[in-house]
C-alpha cells in the first residue's frame, strides 16, 4: 500500500483513501505481465689459521702432481659419474613431484579452515576430473574437514585416490575423514535437479527459476502454462480465469532427479499435482458459496484463490492472514476498493509509484478499480488459502503492516493515527 509521501512498504504498510467512489470494473484481461628459491650449503670455516707441516707437505704434493691426472682435460679433478647420476635422479624427482604429479600436500594456509556446525548437512559439488588435492580443498572450504593434509594422508592410506567420484554430495558436518572418503567413493548422493519455488512467486518468477535451476526455457514454460492445456487432467482448473495458471503452481521444493528428461510440462504437472494434494482437504467451491452468502457478494473458487494471493503479498505472519482477509472481504461487502499496492505491482512487474497507484488505468490497479483482480497475483501459501476461505470475523477496514509492526483499524482516523 502506498504511503502518503509516495513510498511503498514491502509488505503492507497500508494507506487507504477515505470515501472514494468505486470505479466500474473494466473487462478482465491479463497483462503480460601459484619461484622456487635455490639454497646453497655454507662452507665450514677453519677453526685456526695454522696449518700443520704434514698438511702443508700434502698440499704441495697435490699441487706439484696435478698435471699428471690420468683423466686429462684441464687437469682439474672431475666429478665422479655416480655423483652425477645422483644429482640427475634428484632433479628428475623434483620435476615429477612439482610438475607431473598433482600436489597432494597443501600449504599451511590452505589447511586452516572454519568447520561447519556439527550435524548440519552441507551440499558440495566435485567437478569432473578433480584430483584428491582439489577435493580436499573443496571439503575444507565448506568446513567439512579440519586438515587437508590429514585427509590426503587417509586417502593414500586407503588407496582411494583413483576411486573418488565427481558429482554432488550431501555430507553431514562432523563426519570423520574415513566416512567422507567412503561416501566419495560410493558416488553422488545429492540431486542437482531440484527446484525451489518460494511462496508468493508469480508465474514469471517461477519461469525464471525453472530456467536457472533446470535449464528449461522461461519462454517455453510461460507458453505452456495455460489452464486449457491441463483442465482435462485437473478439473479444478475449470474455475481459472483468463486461461491462467497463476496461483495454481504450488510453492514448494521439487526434485526431478528421477526424471529421464525435464520439460516445462513435467514441471507444471508436478506443481499442479502438489496444489491438488495440498488443497485436498479444502473445498474451495463450498468456501466460495459460504463467503458469498456471508458478505453478500458473488464469489467463485478462483476468486477465493485470488483473495489468497493478495493476502499472501500483504501479510507478514500467518497470524495476520485471517485478519487481512477480513479487511478485504469487508471492503468488498461495502463497495469499497481493495486499494492493495501489491496488485498493481504484479501487473507492472515492479513496485508501483504513488502516481501510478493513483492514476494508472489498469484492471490490476485496485486503487482505481473495484472488486478483485482478473487473476491471482502470485502463488499463495496454504496458510493464505486457508485464511481466504475462513477470514477472521472483524469490523476492520484498514491495516498497517511492516516487518516489525501491525495495526488493524475500524476507522480511517484510527488508521491515520497508526500510520503516522
Amino acid at each position: 500500500m502506498a504511503t502518503s509521501n509516495g513510498s511503498t512498504p514491502r509488505h503492507g504498510g497500508s494507506h487507504f483513501s477515505n470515501g472514494a467512489a468505486p470505479r466500474a470494473a473494466a473487462p478482465r484481461t491479463q497483462r503480460a505481465a601459484a619461484p622456487m628459491a635455490s639454497a646453497s650449503t655454507p662452507r665450514p670455516a677453519l677453526s685456526s689459521g695454522r696449518v700443520s707441516s704434514r698438511t702443508a707437505a700434502a698440499t704441495q704434493r697435490a699441487v706439484t702432481h696435478r698435471h699428471r691426472d690420468p683423466r686429462g682435460g684441464s687437469g682439474k679433478r672431475g666429478i665422479p659419474l655416480a655423483a652425477i647420476a645422483v644429482v640427475l635422479t634428484i632433479a628428475i624427482a623434483c620435476v615429477v613431484a612439482f610438475v607431473v604429479v598433482p600436489r597432494l600436500v597443501p600449504t599451511q594456509e590452505e589447511t586452516q579452515t572454519q568447520l561447519a556446525p556439527e550435524g548440519t548437512e552441507v551440499t558440495i559439488t566435485i567437478p569432473d576430473g578433480s584430483g584428491a588435492g582439489v577435493i580436499a580443498q573443496i571439503l575444507a572450504e565448506n568446513g567439512l574437514i579440519s586438515d587437508q593434509s590429514d585427509f590426503l594422508a587417509e586417502v593414500r592410506r586407503t588407496e582411494a585416490e583413483s576411486m573418488l567420484k565427481s558429482g554432488s554430495y550431501r555430507i553431514v558436518a562432523g563426519s570423520d575423514d574415513t566416512s567422507i572418503i567412503k561416501l566419495l567413493t560410493a558416488g553422488p548422493n545429492a540431486s542437482t535437479a531440484q527446484l525451489t519455488i518460494p511462496e508468493g512467486y508469480t508465474s514469471s518468477q517461477i519461469a525464471a527459476t525453472v530456467q536457472d535451476s533446470l535449464g528449461v526455457s522461461a519462454d517455453d514454460f510461460l507458453a505452456q502454462a495455460k489452464a486449457s492445456n491441463y483442465v482435462a487432467d485437473y478439473p479444478f482448473l475449470a474455475a481459472a480465469h483468463e486461461d491462467s495458471l497463476e496461483g495454481y503452481l504450488f510453492p514448494k521444493t521439487y526434485d526431478f532427479s528421477g526424471s529421464e528428461s525435464v520439460t516445462a510440462d513435467t514441471v507444471i504437472r508436478a506443481m499442479l499435482d502438489q496444489y491438488q494434494a495440498e488443497t485436498s482437504s479444502i473445498d474451495l467451491a463450498a468456501a466460495a458459496a459460504s463467503l458469498s452468502e456471508r458478505y453478500g457478494i458473488d464469489l467463485d473458487e478462483n476468486d477465493v484463490l485470488t483473495m489468497a494471493s493478495i493476502v499472501e503479498r500483504e501479510a507478514v505472519t500467518d497470524e495476520q492472514r485471517p485478519k487481512v482477509a477480513s479487511v478485504f472481504y469487508n471492503r468488498l461487502r461495502d463497495g469499497m476498493r481493495l486499494q492493495s499496492d501489491a496488485t498493481l505491482t504484479y501487473s507492472l512487474g515492479r513496485a508501483a509509484t504513488a502516481e501510478e497507484i493513483n492514476t494508472l488505468d489498469d484492471p490490476y490497479n485496485t486503487n482505481l478499480y473495484a472488486g478483485l483482480t482478473p487473476t491471482p497475483v502470485c502463488s499463495p501459501s496454504l496458510a493464505s488459502i486457508e485464511a481466504a476461505c475462513e477470514p477472521a470475523d472483524t469490523n476492520f477496514y484498514y491495516f498497517f503492516i511492516t516487518q516489525d509492526t501491525e495495526q488493524f483499524s475500524e476507522t480511517y482516523d484510527q488508521h491515520m493515527q497508526a500510520y503516522s
